[in-house]
């Protein structure tokens, strides 16, 4: 009977010091780490709120990289247009040289064959690449944007728009623009482009008309169209690279949101821990002193 009580004593005894360490482990590892929470049995409600949370941030990264993507097609379709315009402005200095009536057939010539330079550069910047390796203003198109056919007149290959890409919240921004939204306009109620303007201009002053300084100067029109076409687009494409600004910051708000929640439902109260912790020291040592003055006594020291 004797020994059954002692054996009691003592596997109740190592239970309870078991327990007052676990509990000093615990709260060294909460102070530690900065989180009570050590498993989501601790506080099952609390655990519950730091996974949609936690799942929020994920989602939160995933559209933070999108707007990145986003971010920089359009900042190199914004460069790109930057190009187109200078380019066409050069056409437009070059219209006006040719609409001077006193130029030579050999003048005129040289001026075609810039004007043939500034075209092909042209369907070379129609085919730059975006941040995925495809033409920057092919859509979705996997491949170049504009291909020459059997004239040498490039022909529009891409897809009909530029793909949305998420924000996240519901938000979204296309990420591009297509070759026919820059370099397709109307002129005189006329559909054209920029590539045939410049090559009609380019024939006009190599003799395919009586009056290549009048082609000329019927040119500038429509390249002050076409000029205006680009700078529209450059004027869109700056507003979806706001949006994708806004829409940045309201993430890094929600984010900050977010992070100031996740440290009050599973952040670790330090002065609270700390003071429990002394606490449970305390009881620890306490315990363990008594165990040992009760494990050293014997049936003599009673006697005695």
């Amino acid at each position: 009977m004797t020994s059954v009580s002692t054996s009691a004593f003592y596997d109740r005894s190592n239970q309870d010091l078991a327990t007052l360490r676990a509990r000093a482990d615990a709260l060294q590892a909460a102070i530690s780490s900065g989180q009570r929470l050590a498993t989501g049995s601790d506080d099952p409600v609390a655990a519950a709120r730091l996974r949609t949370l936690g799942r929020a941030d994920s989602f939160a990264e995933i559209d933070k990289a999108v707007a990145a993507r986003a971010s920089s097609d359009l900042t190199l379709t914004d460069q790109a247009l930057s190009s187109f315009a200078d380019s066409l402005i050069r056409v437009q200095e070059l219209a006006t040289q040719a609409a001077n009536g006193v130029l030579t057939a050999s003048q005129r010539a040289g001026i075609a064959t810039e004007l043939d330079q500034l075209r092909d550069e042209i369907v070379r910047m129609a085919n730059t690449r975006d941040s995925a390796g495809h033409a920057l203003f092919g859509g979705d198109a996997p491949g170049d944007a504009y291909t020459l056919d059997p004239a040498g007149n490039p022909l529009y290959i891409g897809t009909p728009t530029a793909s949305d890409l998420p924000l996240g919240d519901g938000q979204s921004v296309t990420r591009g623009l297509t070759g026919p939204e820059v370099l397709n306009f109307t002129h005189g109620g006329t559909p054209t482009d920029l590539f045939a303007v410049i090559r009609t201009l380019s024939d006009a002053l190599k003799g395919a008309v009586p009056d290549p300084a009048q082609a000329a100067r019927d040119a500038m029109g429509a390249l002050d169209t076409g000029l205006e076409a680009i700078t529209t687009q450059q004027t869109v494409v700056g507003a979806r690279l706001n949006w994708i600004d806004l829409n940045t910051e309201r993430r890094t708000q929600m984010g900050q949101l977010r992070a100031e929640e996740q440290a009050d439902v599973g952040g670790t109260d330090l002065a609270l821990a700390i003071s429990q912790l002394q606490q449970t020291m305390t009881v620890l040592e306490a315990s363990q002193a008594s165990f040992a003055r009760l494990a050293s006594l014997s049936l003599f020291d009673v006697l005695h």
